[in-house]
């Protein structure tokens, strides 16, 4: 009998991407005529079958939702995991927690994989990657195999699922229009490229608050990373070449990095600049300063996040039932990085 192979193995052994092979066997017309023969030839020969067992999730339950991350090295995915457990366990469910590494080929073995009869339905934050890519035929392979998703955070307009979200542009709106009240006047943004959706919308948010304040949007002010793995020289070359009295930075390694780059050149925090940062993560509240951020409220996001899966897996008629968009509100939470410290009386 010959072994059956996954998308994975296929890759390796031709030597191509994982997405080489899935939209070769989707006779996409991106792939070369000659690949796509080898490639379909070398499936047929070990009788692949994507995602065959799937299939035979809808008359069978593992009561396991599979969770899918970009990445972990924020609190703000740690706190959503803790709120989609809570919910799961509290409904007789196990996850299985998978992380991209903002990489498209991964985020789509981990989709293959946790398919594979390992779990009824999934929670999923797209990679980086694949909002580049805009190449999302592993979430409607699923979706189509009757398997429910519910994204959040970084979601995909073009798939049909449940969502929950935070308002970005108001998030961000809400830290410049902090920045802007307690006296700057030259804020600057920390933001990501436009094609990560999250960054895009708090970068529409910083713009939004200049403007209804009458301010006019310096584009020398604005910073878009794209190479995380550099990131820190970015910030660095952008303090030390602009003049600014605020930051708003969209995550807290971007403020971080930016309040050493400031020290660094000799300007205090918040003395001299002022500091914001969106998630507030165990980082902002033991950094020093500590940090005024914008909270996302993670648990919440991934306990409603569950509860909405759970409902979908459960309902007999979930089929027929509209697909919901659930938005959850953000806060500001004000510490060191905007307040100036008081001088004692016994110092003057």
């Amino acid at each position: 009998m010959k072994p059956k192979l996954t998308l994975k193995q296929i890759a390796r052994e031709l030597d191509v991407s994982v997405s080489t092979v899935s939209k070769a066997l989707r006779d996409s017309v991106e792939i070369s005529e000659e690949t796509r023969v080898k490639i379909k030839a070398f499936a047929k020969l070990y009788n692949y079958k994507p995602n065959n067992i799937a299939l035979s999730l809808k008359n069978r339950k593992t009561r396991t939702i599979g969770i899918v991350l970009p990445e972990i090295v924020h609190d703000f995915f740690a706190t959503v995991i803790g709120g989609i457990e809570e919910v799961a366990n509290k409904h007789g469910y196990n996850v299985i927690i998978c992380v991209s590494n903002n990489s498209f080929d991964k985020e789509v073995m981990n989709m293959e994989m946790l398919a594979n009869g390992s779990t009824d339905g999934f929670i999923l934050s797209v990679a980086k990657e694949t909002q580049q890519k805009e190449d999302y035929h592993h979430l409607t392979e699923v979706i189509s195999q009757g398997m429910p998703i519910v994204l959040f955070d970084r979601v995909v307009d073009q798939i049909v699922c449940d969502k929950v979200i935070i308002d970005d542009t108001e998030g961000a709106k809400k830290a410049v229009q902090h920045l802007l009240d307690i006296g700057c006047s030259k804020v600057g943004i920390v933001t990501t490229v436009d094609y990560v959706s999250v960054g895009k919308l708090r970068t529409e948010g910083y713009i939004e608050a200049l403007r209804e304040n009458g301010m006019e949007v310096n584009n020398d002010l604005i910073l878009k990373i794209e190479d995380m793995d550099h990131s820190d020289e970015e910030i660095m070359n952008f303090i030390n070449t602009t003049d600014l009295d605020g930051v708003f930075a969209v995550n807290e390694q971007f403020s971080t990095s930016a309040i050493k780059a400031l020290y660094k050149k000799g300007i205090k925090v918040p003395e001299d600049v002022k500091v914001v940062s969106f998630s507030d993560g165990e980082l902002s509240r033991r950094f020093l300063p500590s940090l005024t951020t914008i909270n996302q409220h993670g648990t919440e996001i991934g306990a409603r996040a569950a509860e909405m899966l759970i409902e979908r897996l459960e309902d007999q008629n979930s089929n027929g039932k509209m697909f919901r968009t659930e938005m959850i509100k953000t806060s500001l939470i004000e510490r060191e990085s905007t307040k100036c410290k008081k001088i004692s009386s016994s110092y003057i």
